[in-house]
């Protein structure tokens, strides 16, 4: 009956050491569950991303207004006969023209 007994605590002992610090217990699995929610938060961000650039390609392919958009912005072209405003901070001349001086 002791036999049993040992035999049985022993059982016990190896299963509660596998369950909380073995391969496959619970820290581990808690881990591996952090990890899952972030990758899974990184890849919706990147399939927005995605979407965001297949709706951009898209709208380069058909129409003009984007590429209109798009020179405007990115290399600051103009129309014919079409006037040019810069608008400057003052404080930011200011800071360049000092600094050009020294």
């Amino acid at each position: 009956m002791k036999f049993v007994t040992v035999m049985l605590f022993t059982m016990l002992v190896l299963l509660q050491y596998r369950l909380w610090i073995g391969n496959g217990s619970l820290t581990e699995v808690h881990h591996l569950q952090q990890e899952k929610e972030l990758i899974t938060h990184e890849n919706e961000l990147l399939i927005e991303r995605n979407d965001s650039l297949a709706a951009e390609v898209l709208d380069l392919k058909q129409g003009m207004d984007a590429i209109e958009e798009r020179a405007r912005s990115e290399m600051g072209m103009i129309k014919k006969d079409e006037t040019f405003y810069q608008l400057v901070d003052r404080k930011s001349f200011a800071r360049s023209h000092s600094k050009q001086g020294e």
